[in-house]
């Protein structure tokens, strides 16, 4: 049995909601739709960022994502699940209420972040939890045979919106890259430039549409190795 059906199954005894659970994930318009804007208001999303959201909370609730994601929040580099230690709330909401929306493909994860697993608090009380998580400095990095191209690419197309160290921005919903697994960030990337990931920014598929499977592996390596600055 993989991990993830023994967190499913985990899961089910104790979320005996998800084994009950008859809903298929919805899909809604996304990149690969005429008119697509990538953050349209979306009320879900808007109470929980004005909740006041609390780490002691979602501690707590947290152990409905242990399975996938790990105790200490950085989840399996090679099964490709993200390491979410010190992710942005707003990013790790956003993210959330795509899929629960369907915007964002993910039938894994669905049955994870539905309204009748998790409430909207729950998950701000999560996403606040995750942010308190050191990022890992052993995170699951590329071979590191391209880096000066994937350095080039990031700086000139990434580091805008992403931030030099890889930092990401709350306030724009910009995820950090930094500590973040390479055969994630290669994974997303490449769908993002397919639109395969259909709730990615335009900005950011309008980019990454020249370049190759190799700027795509370097890009990803590069940011891979990124840190950030030790807290205070």
């Amino acid at each position: 049995m993989t991990r993830t059906l023994i967190s499913l199954a985990l899961a089910c005894l104790f979320f005996p909601g998800i084994a009950g659970a008859t809903e298929k994930q919805p899909r809604a318009k996304g990149i690969e739709s005429p008119g697509y804007a990538w953050n349209t208001p979306d009320p879900d999303l808007n109470r929980a960022l004005a909740y006041k959201a609390s780490a002691r909370r979602g501690k707590v609730a947290y152990k409905i994502c242990r399975g996938c994601h790990l105790p200490d929040g950085t989840g399996q580099a090679g099964e490709v699940y993200p390491q979410l230690a010190g992710q942005h709330p707003s990013v790790v909401l956003k993210q959330m209420m795509d899929i629960r929306a369907g915007r964002r493909d993910n039938p894994k994860m669905f049955p994870f972040s539905g309204e009748w697993i998790v409430s909207v608090e729950e998950l701000a009380d999560i996403a606040a939890y995750l942010k308190t998580l050191p990022p890992p400095a052993g995170n699951g990095k590329g071979d590191g045979t391209a880096l000066e191209r994937g350095k080039a690419l990031y700086d000139k197309d990434c580091a805008g919106c992403h931030g030099r160290n890889g930092e990401g921005d709350n306030k724009r919903f910009h995820p950090l890259v930094a500590h973040q697994h390479y055969d994630y960030l290669l994974r997303e990337t490449r769908e993002s430039r397919d639109q395969g990931r259909r709730n990615a920014s335009p900005e950011m598929v309008k980019v990454l549409r020249g370049y190759s499977d190799a700027d795509v592996a370097a890009v990803s390596d590069y940011m891979s190795r990124l840190t950030l600055p030790a807290r205070p």
